[in-house]
């Protein structure tokens, strides 16, 4: 086992001890938090989080970032409503909604592998323009406002708000990313070429590795993980939005970030990101359960961020050796 790998199962297991304090101490604060039932349906309220995160991860390893990822999920949720609107079946309208986010997410990494232009500046412009995509085609279809689309078969709906053996549907959802993800990224040659690319893109182009497709790939599946997020959440609310996931960018990245990937780059596990999503849920719905506002938490969020980023670019390995040494020294 390679230190890279020890260092991350370091961080996935210190964010594991994190979130089982942090329930126990929302526990102490609210105590219906610590109810089984309301641990597992409360995990319906940010999965999306976690379904758009893990796609990500394999952006920011290459040391990109996607901000319009947000904008994808309101645009998948307005798309798959429009097309069900006008008599698609709706598991087609699934499919072509995924194809619609994946088509999104090509035009960020063509341009940001074609062009020398900074993946935040491109994926800023792709913000705007499928959120204001989505306002068009919401527009076109009278579903303004807050009422947006709804009525969708029960079968849809049960998407995300049913369960299977006792589990909630999108906890199964996710798990499947996880495995799915997880092996492209860490059982693949396509996993380690887009390691290569984040550590040294140069270098990686001179061992043959088609570094713009590797690119260009990444934020295909950033926008593939975003329209799955926005269907998931167009299931859950029984609603089709333009706006579903506008303020979605924060804690996804923040999930990236506190999973123990690199903002520079080359580093990173689709493991560590879902916990981490996890996590940040798990701080959302604890400090809304104690009489948070939503606005209050995105400070909170945001911190976390802040903090992520610090305590991963100090080291790590000096950190977790001093602590031995301390220990030993007791």
């Amino acid at each position: 086992m390679t230190n890279k790998i020890k260092q991350l199962l370091k961080w996935e297991l210190a964010l594991f001890l994190f979130l089982f304090v942090q329930i126990l101490l929302f526990g102490q604060l609210s105590p219906g938090f610590l109810q089984i039932d309301n641990l597992l349906y409360s995990m319906n309220d940010f999965i999306y989080i976690a379904l758009a995160a893990i796609p990500m991860t394999f952006v920011i390893i290459t040391g990109g970032i996607d901000v319009s990822t947000g904008s994808i999920m309101g645009l998948s949720s307005i798309t798959i409503g429009v097309l069900w609107l006008n008599g698609m079946n709706i598991w087609l309208a699934l499919i072509v909604t995924l194809v619609v986010a994946a088509l999104a997410g090509l035009i960020n990494g063509a341009l940001i592998a074609l062009t020398n232009v900074q993946p935040l500046v491109i994926t800023l412009g792709g913000m705007f323009l499928f959120s204001g995509v989505a306002l068009v085609i919401s527009g076109g279809s009278s579903a303004t406002g807050y009422e947006g689309i709804s009525g969708f078969p029960a079968p849809f709906v049960e998407l995300a708000n049913g369960q299977i053996l006792g589990i909630p549907n999108p906890i199964w959802i996710l798990l499947a990313s996880i495995i799915l993800f997880g092996g492209l990224l860490h059982l693949t040659r396509y996993g380690r070429n887009v390691f290569l690319v984040g550590i040294n893109i140069k270098a990686a182009r001179y061992t043959g590795v088609r570094t713009k497709w590797i690119v260009m790939s990444t934020y295909i599946l950033s926008g593939v993980g975003g329209g799955l997020s926005g269907i998931i959440l167009t299931s859950y609310f029984s609603s089709a939005r333009s706006d579903l996931g506008a303020e979605a960018v924060l804690p996804v990245i923040t999930a990236v970030v506190l999973g123990g990937t690199s903002i520079f780059g080359g580093k990173g596990s689709v493991l560590g990101t879902a916990i981490a999503s996890v996590v940040i849920g798990m701080t959302q719905y604890g400090l809304q359960m104690v009489g948070m506002s939503s606005q209050q938490t995105s400070v909170v969020i945001g911190s976390l961020l802040i903090i992520a980023v610090l305590f991963r670019s100090a080291n790590w390995n000096w950190f977790t050796h001093h602590l031995k040494l301390s220990t030993l020294k007791k």
